[in-house]
């Protein structure tokens, strides 16, 4: 793997990445034609986090959430675009044998920042956790029984409010910034094609990688 000098080991020139959700092996390359390959996947999407209770966050655990390692994994770009928003209910690795580890990982990710699972992600998860064998005493955090239900009669939310950085939420959930300063304010840049957010405008050098100077 080779990266790009003075970006603080964020920007990949060039490698190979086992994909974890195909169970493909990805030969990557930066450029505008190529850099889709492999995109950076929110494992709990931001838009569904947002949905499950990330609007009462605070700037800095919104923050921190966009750019917390658990809650990041490079993949096929393809299958990031497939997956969108969705949540555990709507949407698994096509690799059967990630399953568990993409689960625990969503699990431990809405622990950590309180939000909540609807009705048809939690049998989902359970169905998939069902499988999983004994795992080990660290593979989820604490409280895990309170992220595995949902509140009573959760409020939806279908556009962002009291957050000055986020303009507006598409028609597909992402959330997308006015520009490159308003993604670094939020904690979210550099920002990836097919990553809520990106957007071509911001892509001043055409590489599939935004606002990541």
């Amino acid at each position: 793997m080779q990266i790009k000098p003075g970006t603080n080991g964020c920007v990949v020139l060039d490698g190979t990445l086992a994909d974890p959700y195909s169970a493909q092996t990805i030969a990557f390359v930066r450029g505008a034609a190529t850099s889709d390959a492999v995109q950076i996947d929110h494992l709990v999407a931001l838009a569904d986090a947002w949905r499950s209770g990330a609007q009462a966050l605070t700037p800095d655990q919104r923050q921190n959430l966009a750019n917390d390692p658990l809650n990041l994994l490079a993949v096929s770009g393809q299958l990031n675009q497939q997956k969108g928003d969705a949540d555990a209910g709507s949407w698994l690795p096509p690799n059967v044998a990630f399953r568990c580890d993409y689960v625990i990982r969503q699990i431990e990710v809405k622990s950590r920042y309180a939000l909540w699972v609807v009705p048809a992600e939690r049998d989902a998860m359970a169905r998939i956790l069902t499988g999983c064998g004994d795992l080990p005493a660290s593979s989820v955090t604490e409280p895990a029984p309170r992220v595995l239900m949902t509140p009573a009669a959760p409020t939806v939310v279908t556009a962002p409010v009291e957050v000055p950085t986020v303009t507006a939420q598409t028609p597909s959930g992402g959330i997308t910034f006015k520009n490159c300063a308003a993604a670094r304010a939020a904690g979210a840049a550099p920002l990836f094609r097919g990553q809520p957010g990106y957007r071509d405008s911001m892509d001043g050098d055409h590489d599939g990688v935004a606002c990541e100077n």
